[in-house]
């Protein structure tokens, strides 16, 4: 597997190798003792999301003790994955970032823990799985409104089409945003 290193300290992008034939193709996607080894995370929870064309969802993330490190895939469809820098810190503090992940091109996205991540789906539907190195904790569950003019995040898709939940829809802005990311 490659691993490409982003111009934010932390954030990688994994390229699997990929062996293709008259058959279709194999890829090795996960392997726990290279992600642990390389990355230092063990992921403990798999999720599995699919959305429609136009859905955002994000920004999301946990406070410490619960945040997560996540490594996100798509398995169909194409999508628009974003995450915003929000250990304070860090020199990239605030700073966005986003690639598109499609079933075809099965590029990973690495997250290390303290930044808020979301995503907006390019094709009709997309399934989305992701691995998480903590649990689901309510208490903990914050977010970022994703249309927060600070950002200015470009989502790939109309504002006037964006399909977003209530949940997030009420979500505060990077200023008024909870964080403890050292």
């Amino acid at each position: 597997m490659k691993v490409i290193q982003t111009e934010i300290s932390g954030l990688l992008i994994l390229e699997p190798r990929i062996f293709r034939d008259k058959r279709g193709h194999f890829f090795e996607s996960y392997n726990r003792e290279t992600v642990k080894n390389f990355f230092g995370y063990d992921f403990i929870q798999d999720n599995e999301s699919r959305s429609y064309k136009n859905v955002i969802r994000g920004l999301h993330y946990q406070l410490n003790p619960h945040a997560q490190a996540k490594l996100i895939r798509v398995i169909s469809g194409k999508i628009f994955d974003m995450v915003v820098d929000l250990r304070i810190s860090s020199p990239f503090f605030g700073k966005s970032f986003g690639l598109e992940l499609s079933g075809e091109n099965k590029k990973q996205l690495f997250i290390p823990p303290g930044f808020a991540h979301g995503f907006s789906v390019l094709s009709d539907e997309a399934v989305i799985v992701y691995k998480c190195s903590n649990l689901y904790e309510p208490s903990a569950e914050r977010g970022i409104n994703c249309f927060d003019s600070k950002l200015n995040l470009d989502w790939m898709i109309k504002p006037e089409l964006a399909v977003i939940s209530e949940k997030d829809k009420q979500l505060p802005g990077f200023d008024k945003a909870e964080m403890n990311f050292p």
